[in-house]
């Protein structure tokens, strides 16, 4: 996994609950990488896993909450540093839909070797749309995070119901989006 989002999940841990328990949990650790990460390093997604469980255990909270809430966070961080793929789009809808022709894109232009989870998005209606999110890491909670900080930052009102389609060899989920009227 890209070292950008160990750098962020330190990040959001420290700014919520301070340096002194972000040191605890990783001194309590062992980690390939002894806890030490940059941004555009690699590191083992089983490091990433457990990091997310001992922060989990450390902030008493279930780690698919923790994932959600790191959704947030990250939506954070990329409208910071990428702003030119949000300003561009009208809706949140429209941010959704570039994910995999636009952001993506320019994401493996950067890190070819980038394993990129993968969005499928289809417009119902309006104000209905279905996301379908398959990876080989199952971050579904984190996607669904993402996914209501891109409602709240478009100003729109809505539900997210996931339905878990996980199989043996992947993580899937679809998101169905339904937007509250206006």
């Amino acid at each position: 996994m890209k070292g950008v989002i160990f750098v962020e999940l330190l990040q959001m841990v420290q700014a919520h609950a301070g340096e002194a328990l972000v040191d605890e949990v990783l001194d309590g650790l062992t980690l390939a990488s002894g806890g030490a990460y940059n941004a555009v390093g690699y590191y083992s997604c089983d490091e990433f896993f457990s990091l997310l469980e001992a922060f989990g255990a450390a902030l008493d909270l279930p780690v698919a909450e923790l994932q959600r809430g790191f959704g947030h966070w990250v939506f954070g961080h990329f409208l910071e540093n990428y702003g030119e793929f949000f300003a561009t789009k009208k809706t949140a809808f429209d941010m959704l839909e570039s994910i995999e022709g636009e952001v993506h894109v320019e994401v493996r232009k950067l890190y070819p070797d980038a394993e990129l989870p993968k969005f499928e998005t289809c417009r119902v209606s309006e104000t209905e749309m279905t996301m379908m999110y398959t990876s080989q890491r199952p971050l579904e909670s984190f996607c669904h995070g993402l996914i209501e900080a891109c409602l709240a930052h478009y100003g729109t009102a809505g539900r997210i119901t996931p339905q878990s389609l996980s199989g043996p060899n992947a993580a899937q989920m679809v998101f169905l989006i339904g937007l509250d009227a206006a």
